[in-house]
């Protein structure tokens, strides 16, 4: 008799379970974004990425301020632990075809040949692995902005996996994610979204708002369809329309935000560090002053770091503040700006700054 057992095929890995669960401590209100990272992980880590071609190609579209780039910088900290362990390429500084030399380098005989480095060679791309994980991750950043001669070479990355430098050197990229990002159709998107349902319900769960994401997520891919030929675009392995990011997302984000400001503290004076507890009247009135529709979380990050981060610097550098001091920040109502005020018990306090964040 022939005993059949079900196999569950939407089981993940422990490592793969690992990064989905930091990714989207590190990531508000992207899930789409972030579930496909991990799938593309989960077959590289499993040696099931397609051969000859890198890991995976993505192409990010969405609004200003929605976390395309932080996406990526959020999975090289989850994977390589450091955010800053990206190759990034701004594609606004190679408009232009001659700048492309400063991709892949002058080839021998052009002037400055020798003191051109390639930001694309293949010590670059692995600078960044670490001892457990060989594993690159390549932004090219508002991709809409490259060159004709960027594209040329973009496209053979994205097919072949390597790149051939100026000096004939090859670099391989069968080991590296591809993430491309644009605004493509931003105007288009931010229209039809906040007209009709607002900044908040644009983002919501239920039936509308999932509705109106997809009309919003149609709208980009069709603007992406416009703009890049049809080569590139069999190319890619997903395209993610990115959702523009609501009230609740935001309140998700200070939280984030307040906990790096911590970090930042403790890294910036470790010798007299000190505590902070932000209240909710504060947390609104951060979330008041950093909120704009266009601009998505770039407003909010830029209005703790006038309102809070730079009080609590000018507090350091007049020495109002001293080792395992607690710092209660408050706002009281119409005020504009914060409330600082000082209060001992330094460990019961980080207690609270622990639960608050």
């Amino acid at each position: 008799m022939v005993r059949i057992q079900l196999l569950d095929p939407n089981r993940k890995g422990r490592e793969a379970e690992a990064l989905e669960f930091r990714l989207r401590q590190l990531v508000i209100g992207q899930d789409d974004a972030t579930t496909k990272i991990v799938e593309a992980y989960q077959s590289f880590r499993t040696g099931m990425s397609p051969a000859g071609r890198p890991v995976a190609n993505f192409l990010f579209l969405g609004p200003t301020g929605s976390g395309k780039t932080r996406v990526v910088e959020a999975t090289a900290e989850a994977l390589l632990k450091n955010p800053g362990g990206v190759v990034k390429i701004d594609c606004a500084e190679f408009q232009h075809s001659h700048e492309i030399a400063k991709l892949i380098g002058s080839p021998p005989g052009y002037l400055g040949h020798r003191e051109t480095h390639a930001l694309l060679s293949q010590e670059a791309l692995n600078r960044c692995h670490s001892e457990e994980l060989k594993l690159s991750l390549v932004l090219f950043d508002e991709i809409e902005k490259a060159s004709d001669s960027l594209w040329n070479l973009l496209l053979g990355i994205l097919d072949k996996g390597t790149l051939t430098l100026g000096d004939n050197r090859r670099v391989d990229f069968s080991q590296s994610m591809i993430f491309m990002t644009s605004n493509l159709g931003a105007a288009e998107m931010s229209a039809l979204a906040t007209p009709r349902l607002g900044f908040h319900a644009a983002c919501s769960g239920d039936g509308a708002g999932k509705a109106l994401h997809g009309k919003i997520a149609a709208m980009g891919v069709a603007a992406a369809r416009r703009r890049f030929t049809p080569e590139f675009i069999n190319r890619l392995d997903q395209i993610v329309v990115f959702k523009s990011l609501g009230t609740a997302e935001l309140r998700r984000i200070i939280d984030i935000e307040l906990q790096f400001v911590q970090e930042r503290i403790h890294a910036a004076a470790q010798e007299n560090r000190f505590f902070i507890a932000v209240s909710e009247s504060a947390r609104e009135f951060l979330l008041a002053e950093g909120t704009d529709a266009r601009y998505g979380a770039r407003p909010l990050k830029r209005a703790i770091e006038r309102l809070l981060v730079q009080p609590l610097s000018n507090l350091m550098a007049s020495k109002q503040i001293r080792r395992d001091d607690y710092v209660r920040v408050s706002h009281v109502q119409d005020a504009p700006s914060l409330l600082f005020s000082l209060e001992t018990q330094a460990e019961q306090a980080w207690g609270v700054v622990s639960q608050a964040a």
